[in-house]
């Protein structure tokens, strides 16, 4: 698994942007998958998953704002994010779960059979 973000930028308070993750080793095989981000100084901290059987979970504070789906012909993740706050501004993650089927916002995080990509900045502010 080699994953690779892209979509992150500079927006205004309220804005919008669209993050893509694409396995660029692909072999067909399907993982449980979220993203995670990490701000300056902080922790990382998982922002929305997708498990294996389509159950999808957000942190409270992304709910109502960020939408996860997955285009299973392209097999390219996103993550549409909406209303955008300063305090969404962190390095974004797209992340795959090796080995578990069913993930949680804390094992998507922080499990080390996790990979996760190079990430793609986002940056919100006026």
């Amino acid at each position: 698994v080699q994953l690779v973000e892209s979509g992150g930028g500079s927006v205004q308070p309220g804005g919008s942007l669209t993050l893509s993750c694409v396995n660029s080793r692909d072999t067909g095989r399907s993982y449980s998958m979220g993203w995670v981000r990490q701000g300056p100084g902080q922790g990382r901290e998982g922002v929305a998953t997708l498990d294996d059987y389509g159950t999808i979970t957000y942190a409270d504070s992304v709910k109502g704002r960020f939408t996860i789906s997955k285009d299973n012909a392209k097999n390219i993740l996103y993550l549409q994010m909406d209303s955008l706050k300063p305090e969404d501004s962190a390095m974004y993650y797209c992340a795959a779960d090796l080995v578990r089927r069913v993930v949680t916002l804390s094992s998507i995080a922080t499990a080390r059979e996790v990979v996760r990509g190079q990430g793609t900045q986002v940056t919100v502010s006026s």
